[in-house]
């Protein structure tokens, strides 16, 4: 198992400064209201997987810019953070003095509030760039050997959630190059930094998201599913291979190895299985293509809609001017910059499934290059955006995974 890298990697910075398609770019995704969430334990994944509903926000508790402390000079809780573990013992069930202790083990990171206070200027969005980033020779050659070294484990998880090798391995790539980048902060400093000194005071909702996350940690580290003191991750929390939350892992993680114990730094088989669960309850069916195989109306801007959800049935793109697009290679359109999908992306099965399916125009912007390019999006590819809110992000996972599958020779369906 790889270990995890020693140094700040600038991929991650770069997955949460750079700019999006139209929502949101974070690594943080919030679990969707609308679908199921599980934890799961020993045995067959798909088996062991038992619906549990989210907990709710932590109220008590507020983010002040600058403070560094979270301790008074005799070592107890700062009021504001005290009050914080108070809630968190009621709403979690955890004793009082077990919460304390941890939190009195927070130390504040100067790092990781650098890290994410927001830039002076506004950085211009650039999918070409962003996509050179991922979709490169590093990630397509080391994935084709992590994708032969565990081909067993991929093909298990593809059987029984439904979605395929390639996107899986796409995934592992794209955060952390399948293991060799996985962070060296502290979680729990990271998650208490931003929870109670979120460098920006104009997002209250970035901090409540932090406390809630380090309210889960504290919860696993409860119910002895990870050291909440020692584990390691991103300077944002995030953690192993796939660069899962605590409250993802809490909730989607699923011990692939069938060793009775969730590990997704050091249990590639876990971190697999986590990643194909966490796609399936966030909406991926099973046969279909990330991109569905069109050619769109001469002004697709106008189609954008945004948002993390499909919203045309193929009827309406039809009436507005959508046509299925003839299979041409994986290129792109030079002169209307709309994707020219190979058939494995595009047509994903035999049939045309994807048309009983909503859809959602996506706009990969170039603000530098003054270009666009558009896609259509299956409910496959908003299911990656849960994962993270970026379009860009979620559409260089599909082109990563093309890349891989090609590389290897896959033929299987719904890539």
């Amino acid at each position: 198992m790889f270990k995890p890298a020693r140094i700040l990697q600038a991929t991650s910075v770069f997955l949460l400064i750079a700019g999006c398609g139209t929502t949101q770019n974070n690594a943080l995704s919030s679990p969707s209201a609308q679908t199921a969430s599980v934890v799961s334990n020993a045995g067959t994944p798909s088996q062991a997987a038992v619906p549990v509903a989210p907990a709710p926000s932590i109220k008590a508790g507020v983010s002040v810019v600058g403070n560094s402390s979270f301790l008074k000079a005799n070592g107890e809780l700062t009021p504001n953070i005290q009050a914080y573990a108070q809630e968190v013992s009621q709403v979690r069930n955890i004793p009082l003095p077990y919460v304390v202790a941890i939190l009195q083990d927070a130390q504040y990171n100067a790092t990781a509030a650098k890290l994410m206070t927001p830039g002076k200027t506004r950085i211009k969005r650039s999918w070409v760039t962003y996509r050179n980033r991922f979709v490169e020779p590093v990630r397509i050659n080391k994935g084709v050997e992590f994708w032969s070294e565990h081909k067993t484990a991929l093909d298990k998880a593809a059987r029984e959630y439904g979605v395929p090798p390639s996107i899986i391995v796409a995934i592992i790539g794209v955060e952390t190059v399948y293991g060799r980048n996985t962070g060296n902060f502290r979680v729990l400093d990271a998650l208490a930094t931003l929870g109670f000194s979120y460098p920006d005071s104009s997002r209250p909702e970035r901090s409540q998201l932090f406390r809630d996350q380090l309210a889960d940690l504290i919860q696993l580290d409860y119910e002895k599913k990870l050291d909440g003191r020692e584990v390691q991750g991103s300077f944002a929390g995030a953690m192993g291979l796939p660069q899962f939350m605590p409250g993802s892992l809490m909730r989607y993680a699923v011990d692939g190895d069938n060793d009775g114990h969730i590990d997704l730094l050091y249990s590639v088989d876990d971190a697999i299985f986590s990643v194909a669960s966490f796609l399936r309850l966030h909406g991926w069916e099973p046969g279909l293509p990330v991109f569905a195989p069109m050619i769109l109306p001469a002004n697709p801007q106008a189609l954008v809609v945004g948002g993390l959800f499909p919203t045309y049935d193929w009827e309406t793109l039809q009436s507005k001017g959508a046509k299925i697009r003839p299979m041409a290679g994986n290129q792109v359109d030079k002169k209307s910059q709309q994707a020219v999908l190979s058939p494995a992306v595009a047509a994903g099965t035999t049939t045309s499934a994807w048309k009983n399916h909503k859809l959602g125009i996506v706009d990969l912007l170039d603000e530098p290059r003054n270009q666009a390019e558009y896609r259509a999006g299956t409910p496959n590819f908003f299911a990656i955006t849960h994962y993270n809110r970026s379009y860009f992000y979620a559409t260089s996972v599909a082109d990563l995974a093309q890349a891989l599958a090609d590389r290897v020779g896959y033929g299987g369906p719904n890539l």
